[in-house]
């Protein structure tokens, strides 16, 4: 395992993220976590080096919490650091949300504390509701040892926040798709820009960048056929020099192993590594998408009176990101849905790409309802 220095400690690279621990019964998504597998997995990653252990107040109704504390109160307490997180949105009582924290996590004090999700419209809340200054309080007690914050916001929410004061570190999602296609690489260049070392969650898209479509693959596995497609998304965030730990969720020992392996040594992408990610993301982008334009030819002769763009924008968000993006349907302007789509063809007739609207109507309608 490789370390990089923290201000006056030393911090594993690859630090484990206990957000997707293995539950007791894996279709559903309210079931608790199966503590049994999850302390393998904690075990064999500290067994290992990693040293830190990334949680929040909300993961799996507080059992990660639970979970994690469990595990690691058989260790040495200043072998390991923990952070989590205050979520105003589940519980502004920021107090009572760190007590049970401390409770949960089996510890007297927590060593990364997050300000947790910031986004766009919650800000306000996090800056004057009180608990900056009452957890800079608990700061200066002992209780927590660095503070700092999560976001998902627009980088001119994050540039505020920044502002604010003399942050520890920030959590951001860095990935080598949302790097070309997001906002990330602005969002990286503001902390720079305020000296906040990084802590990277989702550098491998939620698992999406672990299998790319089949030619995306092939450019990758020519230029190194021994690594795997996971380690060239852990590789591209770790060539980063502001980033601090990448967190990884991992959800089983293999995962741990692969992972393991990439973290070994200093593995960062060369210059010529770094083209050809660039080459391969744009094919998968390319391949995984629909070629919508927006031009909107097809929907003035909808007999439903869809909305075809929109859905079609949404259709590419959920091969893109996964299923959570579904639930932007109900919110989309339009007097037809995709289940309405009676598949007349009249809006292939006219499309310039030649989609097969008809068929992703289809599959959306499918996609909702389940």
């Amino acid at each position: 395992m490789i370390y990089k220095p923290f201000q006056n400690i030393s911090l594993s690279r690859l630090g484990l993220g206990n957000m997707r621990l293995p539950q007791v019964n894996p279709k559903d998504p309210k079931s608790p976590i199966d503590y049994a597998a999850a302390h393998k997995i904690i075990d064999r990653a500290y067994a290992e080096g990693i040293n830190y252990f990334d949680t929040a107040y909300v993961y799996n109704a507080g059992d990660s919490e639970r979970c994690l504390g469990e595990c690691m109160k058989k260790y040495p307490r200043d072998s390991f650091y923990l952070a989590t997180k205050f979520n105003y949105g589940a519980n502004p009582d920021y107090k009572a949300v760190f007590q049970e924290q401390l409770e949960r996590l089996q510890t007297d004090h927590i060593d990364f504390y997050l300000l947790h999700c910031l986004l766009d419209f919650n800000i306000d809340n996090y800056l004057n509701c009180g608990c900056i200054e009452y957890f800079l309080k608990m700061k200066e007690e002992g209780k927590i040892s660095y503070l700092g914050f999560s976001s998902h916001a627009s980088p001119e929410t994050l540039r505020r926040m920044a502002d604010h004061h003399a942050w520890d570190f920030a959590q951001i999602q860095l990935n080598y798709f949302d790097w070309n296609y997001g906002t990330t690489k602005e969002e990286y260049q503001i902390l720079e820009e305020h000296n906040i070392p990084i802590m990277v969650m989702e550098p491998v898209r939620g698992g999406r960048l672990s299998a790319l479509t089949p030619d995306a693959e092939a450019v990758l596995k020519e230029a190194h056929p021994d690594w795997s497609i996971s380690s060239w998304a852990l590789r591209f965030v770790q060539a980063r020099p502001q980033v601090q730990v990448i967190l990884s969720g991992m959800s089983a020992v293999e995962q741990v192993e692969d992972n393991l392996n990439t973290f070994s040594a200093e593995n960062g992408l060369s210059a010529e590594d770094e083209a050809i990610v660039t080459k391969a993301v744009e094919m998968f982008r390319s391949q995984l998408q629909v070629p919508c334009t927006k031009c909107s030819y097809c929907t003035p002769d909808c007999p439903m009176q869809i909305n075809i763009p929109e859905y079609l924008r949404l259709y590419n968000d959920y091969k893109v990101s996964g299923p959570f993006v579904l639930r932007e349907y109900g919110d989309i302007e339009s007097v037809g849905k995709p289940t309405d789509c009676i598949g007349c063809g009249s809006c292939t007739g006219h499309c310039p790409q030649n989609i097969n609207t008809p068929e992703i109507m289809a599959e959306l309608a499918k996609l909702v309802q389940k």
